[in-house]
Protein backbone atom coordinates (compact mmCIF):
# COMPACT_ATOMS: atom_id res chain seq x y z
CA UNK A 1 0.00 0.00 0.00
CA UNK A 2 1.35 3.46 -0.93
CA UNK A 3 2.17 6.19 1.55
CA UNK A 4 -0.50 8.48 0.07
CA UNK A 5 -3.19 5.81 0.24
CA UNK A 6 -2.45 5.33 3.94
CA UNK A 7 -2.65 9.07 4.55
CA UNK A 8 -5.83 9.35 2.50
CA UNK A 9 -7.54 6.90 4.84
CA UNK A 10 -7.05 9.48 7.60
CA UNK A 11 -8.61 12.29 5.55
CA UNK A 12 -12.14 13.22 6.60
CA UNK A 13 -13.14 15.61 3.81
CA UNK A 14 -16.33 15.20 1.79
CA UNK A 15 -14.24 14.89 -1.39
CA UNK A 16 -11.14 13.25 0.09
CA UNK A 17 -9.35 12.24 -3.12
CA UNK A 18 -9.75 15.63 -4.83
CA UNK A 19 -8.80 17.68 -1.79
CA UNK A 20 -5.97 15.38 -0.76
CA UNK A 21 -4.54 15.15 -4.28
CA UNK A 22 -4.61 18.94 -4.60
CA UNK A 23 -2.44 19.27 -1.51
CA UNK A 24 -0.03 16.57 -2.74
CA UNK A 25 0.48 18.18 -6.16
CA UNK A 26 0.76 21.71 -4.75
CA UNK A 27 3.43 20.60 -2.29
CA UNK A 28 5.33 18.66 -4.95
CA UNK A 29 5.36 21.64 -7.32
CA UNK A 30 6.36 24.03 -4.53
CA UNK A 31 9.54 22.05 -3.83
CA UNK A 32 10.18 21.33 -7.51
CA UNK A 33 9.65 24.69 -9.14
CA UNK A 34 11.81 23.67 -12.09
CA UNK A 35 9.28 20.93 -12.86
CA UNK A 36 6.41 23.39 -12.42
CA UNK A 37 7.87 25.88 -14.89
CA UNK A 38 8.84 23.19 -17.39
CA UNK A 39 5.35 21.67 -17.26
CA UNK A 40 3.70 25.07 -17.80
CA UNK A 41 6.06 25.85 -20.69
CA UNK A 42 5.40 22.47 -22.30
CA UNK A 43 1.70 23.35 -22.59
CA UNK A 44 2.37 26.88 -23.83
CA UNK A 45 0.99 28.44 -20.67
CA UNK A 46 4.12 30.48 -19.93
CA UNK A 47 7.09 31.28 -22.16
CA UNK A 48 9.74 32.29 -19.65
CA UNK A 49 11.29 30.93 -16.47
CA UNK A 50 13.21 33.87 -15.05
CA UNK A 51 11.05 34.32 -11.98
CA UNK A 52 12.76 35.28 -8.74
CA UNK A 53 9.74 34.39 -6.59
CA UNK A 54 7.25 31.52 -6.89
CA UNK A 55 4.43 31.26 -4.38
CA UNK A 56 1.91 28.39 -4.35
CA UNK A 57 -1.17 28.27 -2.12
CA UNK A 58 -4.22 26.01 -1.91
CA UNK A 59 -7.86 26.83 -1.24
CA UNK A 60 -7.13 30.56 -1.09
CA UNK A 61 -10.36 32.44 -0.40
CA UNK A 62 -11.50 35.38 -2.51
CA UNK A 63 -14.42 37.55 -1.43
CA UNK A 64 -17.34 37.69 -3.88
CA UNK A 65 -17.21 40.57 -6.33
CA UNK A 66 -20.21 42.69 -7.35
CA UNK A 67 -22.64 40.14 -8.84
CA UNK A 68 -21.30 36.94 -7.23
CA UNK A 69 -23.55 35.34 -4.61
CA UNK A 70 -20.67 33.47 -2.93
CA UNK A 71 -16.93 33.63 -2.38
CA UNK A 72 -14.45 31.52 -4.35
CA UNK A 73 -11.61 29.14 -3.46
CA UNK A 74 -9.56 27.96 -6.45
CA UNK A 75 -7.82 24.67 -5.73
CA UNK A 76 -4.35 26.08 -6.41
CA UNK A 77 -3.13 29.66 -6.83
CA UNK A 78 0.34 30.22 -8.28
CA UNK A 79 2.06 33.62 -8.26
CA UNK A 80 5.13 33.96 -10.47
CA UNK A 81 7.04 37.19 -9.86
CA UNK A 82 10.11 38.80 -11.34
CA UNK A 83 11.61 42.24 -10.69
CA UNK A 84 8.83 44.20 -12.36
CA UNK A 85 5.74 42.03 -12.81
CA UNK A 86 3.69 39.18 -11.38
CA UNK A 87 1.77 36.48 -13.23
CA UNK A 88 -1.16 34.80 -11.45
CA UNK A 89 -2.43 31.31 -12.27
CA UNK A 90 -5.61 29.73 -10.91
CA UNK A 91 -5.81 25.93 -11.20
CA UNK A 92 -9.12 24.16 -10.71
CA UNK A 93 -8.84 20.36 -10.46
CA UNK A 94 -11.56 17.75 -10.86
CA UNK A 95 -11.12 14.03 -10.25
CA UNK A 96 -14.62 12.61 -9.96
CA UNK A 97 -16.71 15.77 -9.65
CA UNK A 98 -17.62 18.35 -12.27
CA UNK A 99 -17.67 22.13 -12.42
CA UNK A 100 -19.88 23.89 -9.89
CA UNK A 101 -22.43 26.53 -10.87
CA UNK A 102 -20.55 29.15 -12.98
CA UNK A 103 -17.41 28.17 -11.07
CA UNK A 104 -14.88 28.78 -13.85
CA UNK A 105 -16.61 31.96 -14.92
CA UNK A 106 -16.39 33.30 -11.37
CA UNK A 107 -12.70 32.46 -11.18
CA UNK A 108 -12.05 34.20 -14.50
CA UNK A 109 -13.88 37.30 -13.28
CA UNK A 110 -11.90 37.33 -10.04
CA UNK A 111 -8.65 37.08 -12.02
CA UNK A 112 -9.82 39.95 -14.18
CA UNK A 113 -10.59 42.07 -11.11
CA UNK A 114 -7.11 41.68 -9.59
CA UNK A 115 -5.09 44.87 -9.96
CA UNK A 116 -1.51 43.61 -9.84
CA UNK A 117 -0.96 40.71 -12.31
CA UNK A 118 0.61 41.26 -15.70
CA UNK A 119 -0.71 37.93 -16.95
CA UNK A 120 -3.84 36.17 -15.68
CA UNK A 121 -4.24 32.47 -16.39
CA UNK A 122 -7.03 30.01 -15.56
CA UNK A 123 -6.28 26.27 -15.87
CA UNK A 124 -9.02 23.63 -15.69
CA UNK A 125 -7.50 20.15 -15.28
CA UNK A 126 -9.69 17.05 -15.05
CA UNK A 127 -9.48 13.30 -14.82
CA UNK A 128 -12.54 12.82 -17.04
CA UNK A 129 -13.51 14.29 -20.40
CA UNK A 130 -15.27 17.58 -19.65
CA UNK A 131 -14.76 20.01 -22.58
CA UNK A 132 -15.27 23.73 -22.02
CA UNK A 133 -15.68 26.65 -24.41
CA UNK A 134 -13.37 29.50 -23.48
CA UNK A 135 -15.80 32.08 -24.90
CA UNK A 136 -18.44 30.95 -22.39
CA UNK A 137 -16.02 31.38 -19.48
CA UNK A 138 -13.81 34.33 -20.37
CA UNK A 139 -15.32 37.78 -20.86
CA UNK A 140 -12.06 39.73 -20.52
CA UNK A 141 -9.21 39.33 -23.01
CA UNK A 142 -6.75 39.82 -20.14
CA UNK A 143 -7.51 36.29 -18.88
CA UNK A 144 -6.16 33.23 -20.71
CA UNK A 145 -7.95 29.88 -20.35
CA UNK A 146 -6.24 26.48 -20.69
CA UNK A 147 -7.82 23.05 -20.35
CA UNK A 148 -5.73 19.99 -19.49
CA UNK A 149 -6.25 16.37 -18.45
CA UNK A 150 -4.57 14.67 -15.50
CA UNK A 151 -3.28 11.83 -17.67
CA UNK A 152 -1.13 14.43 -19.47
CA UNK A 153 0.47 15.37 -16.16
CA UNK A 154 0.90 11.66 -15.40
CA UNK A 155 2.73 11.08 -18.70
CA UNK A 156 4.91 14.12 -18.07
CA UNK A 157 5.76 12.99 -14.54
CA UNK A 158 6.83 9.52 -15.66
CA UNK A 159 9.91 11.23 -17.12
CA UNK A 160 10.76 12.44 -13.59
CA UNK A 161 10.24 9.07 -11.93
CA UNK A 162 13.69 9.10 -10.32
CA UNK A 163 12.15 11.41 -7.71
CA UNK A 164 10.75 9.40 -4.76
CA UNK A 165 7.80 11.75 -4.25
CA UNK A 166 7.03 11.67 -7.98
CA UNK A 167 6.88 7.86 -7.81
CA UNK A 168 4.34 8.04 -4.98
CA UNK A 169 2.24 10.55 -6.93
CA UNK A 170 2.30 8.34 -10.03
CA UNK A 171 1.21 5.35 -7.94
CA UNK A 172 -1.63 7.35 -6.41
CA UNK A 173 -2.77 8.65 -9.81
CA UNK A 174 -2.79 5.14 -11.22
CA UNK A 175 -4.98 3.83 -8.40
CA UNK A 176 -7.49 6.65 -8.88
CA UNK A 177 -7.82 6.51 -12.64
CA UNK A 178 -5.72 9.55 -13.52
CA UNK A 179 -3.26 7.66 -15.70
CA UNK A 180 -5.82 6.78 -18.38
CA UNK A 181 -4.86 7.75 -21.89
CA UNK A 182 -6.50 7.13 -25.26
CA UNK A 183 -6.72 3.36 -24.76
CA UNK A 184 -9.94 1.41 -24.20
CA UNK A 185 -9.68 -1.17 -21.42
CA UNK A 186 -11.63 -4.38 -20.91
CA UNK A 187 -13.56 -2.59 -18.15
CA UNK A 188 -14.49 0.16 -20.64
CA UNK A 189 -15.76 -2.44 -23.11
CA UNK A 190 -17.91 -4.07 -20.43
CA UNK A 191 -19.33 -0.65 -19.58
CA UNK A 192 -20.28 -0.05 -23.22
CA UNK A 193 -21.91 -3.45 -23.56
CA UNK A 194 -23.93 -3.10 -20.36
CA UNK A 195 -24.83 0.58 -20.60
CA UNK A 196 -28.38 0.09 -21.92
CA UNK A 197 -29.05 -2.76 -19.50
CA UNK A 198 -27.93 -0.59 -16.58
CA UNK A 199 -30.00 2.36 -17.78
CA UNK A 200 -33.11 0.20 -18.16
CA UNK A 201 -32.62 -1.16 -14.66
CA UNK A 202 -32.38 2.31 -13.11
CA UNK A 203 -35.42 3.48 -15.06
CA UNK A 204 -37.38 0.48 -13.80
CA UNK A 205 -36.49 1.14 -10.16
CA UNK A 206 -37.55 4.79 -10.52
CA UNK A 207 -40.82 3.68 -12.10
CA UNK A 208 -44.05 5.64 -12.47
CA UNK A 209 -45.40 4.53 -9.09
CA UNK A 210 -42.17 5.56 -7.33
CA UNK A 211 -42.11 8.91 -9.11
CA UNK A 212 -45.78 9.56 -8.40
CA UNK A 213 -45.23 9.15 -4.66
CA UNK A 214 -41.98 11.13 -4.83
CA UNK A 215 -43.75 14.09 -6.47
CA UNK A 216 -45.95 14.34 -3.39
CA UNK A 217 -43.09 14.06 -0.90
CA UNK A 218 -42.99 17.80 -0.24
CA UNK A 219 -46.66 18.79 -0.20
CA UNK A 220 -46.88 18.97 -3.95
CA UNK A 221 -44.09 21.53 -4.43
CA UNK A 222 -42.82 20.54 -7.85
CA UNK A 223 -41.52 23.30 -10.07
CA UNK A 224 -39.15 21.34 -12.27
CA UNK A 225 -38.61 18.40 -14.53
CA UNK A 226 -35.13 17.21 -15.42
CA UNK A 227 -33.34 15.02 -17.91
CA UNK A 228 -32.05 12.21 -15.71
CA UNK A 229 -29.63 11.02 -18.38
CA UNK A 230 -28.00 14.44 -18.61
CA UNK A 231 -27.55 14.32 -14.85
CA UNK A 232 -25.63 11.08 -15.27
CA UNK A 233 -23.30 12.76 -17.73
CA UNK A 234 -22.82 16.07 -15.94
CA UNK A 235 -23.14 15.20 -12.24
CA UNK A 236 -22.54 11.43 -12.00
CA UNK A 237 -26.04 10.73 -10.75
CA UNK A 238 -29.32 9.38 -12.12
CA UNK A 239 -32.16 10.98 -10.19
CA UNK A 240 -35.69 12.30 -10.13
CA UNK A 241 -35.95 15.85 -8.81
CA UNK A 242 -38.58 18.10 -7.32
CA UNK A 243 -37.79 21.77 -6.75
CA UNK A 244 -39.42 23.65 -3.91
CA UNK A 245 -38.88 27.06 -5.42
CA UNK A 246 -40.10 28.55 -8.72
CA UNK A 247 -37.95 30.50 -11.17
CA UNK A 248 -34.67 29.93 -9.33
CA UNK A 249 -35.20 26.18 -9.30
CA UNK A 250 -31.77 25.24 -7.98
CA UNK A 251 -31.88 27.09 -4.66
CA UNK A 252 -33.86 24.41 -2.81
CA UNK A 253 -34.53 20.94 -4.18
CA UNK A 254 -35.05 17.28 -3.34
CA UNK A 255 -33.60 14.37 -5.33
CA UNK A 256 -34.24 10.62 -5.32
CA UNK A 257 -32.14 8.02 -7.10
CA UNK A 258 -28.55 6.98 -7.79
CA UNK A 259 -25.55 9.06 -6.71
CA UNK A 260 -21.75 8.89 -7.16
CA UNK A 261 -22.01 6.81 -10.34
CA UNK A 262 -18.41 7.67 -11.15
CA UNK A 263 -16.64 6.97 -7.83
CA UNK A 264 -13.09 8.06 -7.17
CA UNK A 265 -11.79 4.48 -7.25
CA UNK A 266 -13.00 1.10 -8.48
CA UNK A 267 -13.21 -0.17 -4.89
CA UNK A 268 -15.99 2.30 -4.04
CA UNK A 269 -19.69 1.79 -4.72
CA UNK A 270 -22.39 4.25 -5.80
CA UNK A 271 -25.17 4.86 -3.32
CA UNK A 272 -28.92 5.29 -3.61
CA UNK A 273 -31.22 7.42 -1.54
CA UNK A 274 -32.89 10.79 -1.15
CA UNK A 275 -31.39 14.22 -0.49
CA UNK A 276 -32.64 17.69 0.36
CA UNK A 277 -30.27 20.47 -0.67
CA UNK A 278 -30.22 24.25 -0.29
CA UNK A 279 -27.95 26.72 -2.06
CA UNK A 280 -25.94 29.46 -0.33
CA UNK A 281 -28.02 32.10 -2.14
CA UNK A 282 -31.45 31.10 -0.79
CA UNK A 283 -32.83 34.09 1.14
CA UNK A 284 -34.39 31.99 3.91
CA UNK A 285 -31.54 29.49 4.00
CA UNK A 286 -31.03 29.66 7.76
CA UNK A 287 -34.51 28.29 8.46
CA UNK A 288 -33.85 25.32 6.20
CA UNK A 289 -30.40 24.79 7.74
CA UNK A 290 -31.90 24.83 11.23
CA UNK A 291 -34.29 22.07 10.17
CA UNK A 292 -31.46 20.04 8.59
CA UNK A 293 -29.27 20.30 11.68
CA UNK A 294 -32.11 19.11 13.88
CA UNK A 295 -32.70 16.07 11.67
CA UNK A 296 -29.03 15.06 11.66
CA UNK A 297 -28.62 15.66 15.40
CA UNK A 298 -31.75 13.69 16.30
CA UNK A 299 -31.26 10.88 13.76
CA UNK A 300 -27.48 10.59 13.25
CA UNK A 301 -27.71 6.88 12.40
CA UNK A 302 -30.14 7.50 9.55
CA UNK A 303 -29.32 10.92 8.09
CA UNK A 304 -25.98 12.44 7.11
CA UNK A 305 -25.34 16.15 6.64
CA UNK A 306 -22.92 18.11 4.48
CA UNK A 307 -21.66 21.67 5.06
CA UNK A 308 -24.43 22.53 7.54
CA UNK A 309 -22.21 25.10 9.25
CA UNK A 310 -20.74 26.79 6.18
CA UNK A 311 -22.98 29.68 4.97
CA UNK A 312 -21.14 29.99 1.65
CA UNK A 313 -21.54 26.33 0.62
CA UNK A 314 -24.23 24.13 -0.86
CA UNK A 315 -25.67 22.18 2.08
CA UNK A 316 -27.71 18.99 2.18
CA UNK A 317 -28.97 16.10 4.25
CA UNK A 318 -29.19 12.57 2.83
CA UNK A 319 -30.88 9.28 3.69
CA UNK A 320 -28.95 6.69 1.71
CA UNK A 321 -27.34 3.26 1.42
CA UNK A 322 -24.44 1.88 -0.58
CA UNK A 323 -25.48 -0.24 -3.56
CA UNK A 324 -23.18 -2.87 -2.14
CA UNK A 325 -25.74 -3.55 0.58
CA UNK A 326 -28.23 -4.75 -2.03
CA UNK A 327 -25.98 -7.23 -3.85
CA UNK A 328 -26.87 -10.10 -1.51
CA UNK A 329 -30.61 -9.63 -2.14
CA UNK A 330 -32.33 -12.19 -4.34
CA UNK A 331 -34.34 -9.60 -6.29
CA UNK A 332 -32.36 -6.39 -6.76
CA UNK A 333 -35.13 -4.58 -8.62
CA UNK A 334 -37.70 -5.24 -5.91
CA UNK A 335 -35.36 -4.45 -3.00
CA UNK A 336 -34.13 -1.16 -4.49
CA UNK A 337 -37.66 0.00 -5.33
CA UNK A 338 -38.70 -0.88 -1.78
CA UNK A 339 -35.84 1.22 -0.44
CA UNK A 340 -36.88 4.18 -2.61
CA UNK A 341 -40.37 3.99 -1.08
CA UNK A 342 -38.70 3.85 2.34
CA UNK A 343 -36.71 7.00 1.46
CA UNK A 344 -39.89 8.84 0.51
CA UNK A 345 -41.63 7.79 3.71
CA UNK A 346 -38.62 8.87 5.79
CA UNK A 347 -38.55 12.29 4.08
CA UNK A 348 -42.24 12.74 4.87
CA UNK A 349 -41.69 11.58 8.45
CA UNK A 350 -38.97 14.13 9.26
CA UNK A 351 -41.12 16.94 7.87
CA UNK A 352 -43.77 16.19 10.48
CA UNK A 353 -41.44 15.19 13.30
CA UNK A 354 -39.13 18.20 13.07
CA UNK A 355 -41.53 20.87 11.74
CA UNK A 356 -40.29 21.62 8.25
CA UNK A 357 -40.58 25.43 7.77
CA UNK A 358 -43.31 25.48 5.10
CA UNK A 359 -44.01 29.14 5.89
CA UNK A 360 -40.67 30.02 4.30
CA UNK A 361 -41.74 28.52 1.00
CA UNK A 362 -45.24 29.92 1.13
CA UNK A 363 -43.98 33.47 1.69
CA UNK A 364 -41.35 33.19 -0.99
CA UNK A 365 -43.57 31.60 -3.62
CA UNK A 366 -46.25 34.27 -3.15
CA UNK A 367 -43.79 36.61 -4.89
CA UNK A 368 -43.55 34.32 -7.94
CA UNK A 369 -45.98 33.68 -10.77
CA UNK A 370 -45.91 30.65 -13.08
CA UNK A 371 -43.75 27.62 -12.26
CA UNK A 372 -40.83 26.57 -14.38
CA UNK A 373 -41.63 23.56 -16.54
CA UNK A 374 -38.74 23.18 -18.96
CA UNK A 375 -36.11 20.48 -18.38
CA UNK A 376 -33.16 21.62 -16.31
CA UNK A 377 -29.72 20.45 -15.31
CA UNK A 378 -29.24 20.88 -11.57
CA UNK A 379 -25.81 22.03 -10.48
CA UNK A 380 -24.84 21.63 -6.87
CA UNK A 381 -22.20 20.39 -4.52
CA UNK A 382 -22.81 16.68 -5.08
Amino acid sequence: MSLFKNLLNLHSGIRPVEDFFTEIVAYFLSINTDILLDWLKQHGIINEENYHSINISTQKYYEPIAHHDQGSKPDIVIELANDATTDVIFIESKVSSTEGLDQLKRYAEILSSLSYPQRRILIYITRDYDPKEAKEIISDAKVNFHQLRWYQFYNYLTKKSDDILAKEILNFMGVHGMSHTNQISSVDLLTMINFKKTLNFMQATLSDEVNKQFREVLKGFNYTDIDSLSQWKSKNRYISVTSLYPRRWHVLWCGLGYFSLNPESLTEYPYIGIILEVSPSFAKREKIIEFMRTVVNQKPDLWVGYELYNPSAWSYIAYRKSLREFLSQEDHLHSIKAFFFECIEEMQAIQKEFNFPWEVLNKETEKESLPVSEPISIISSL
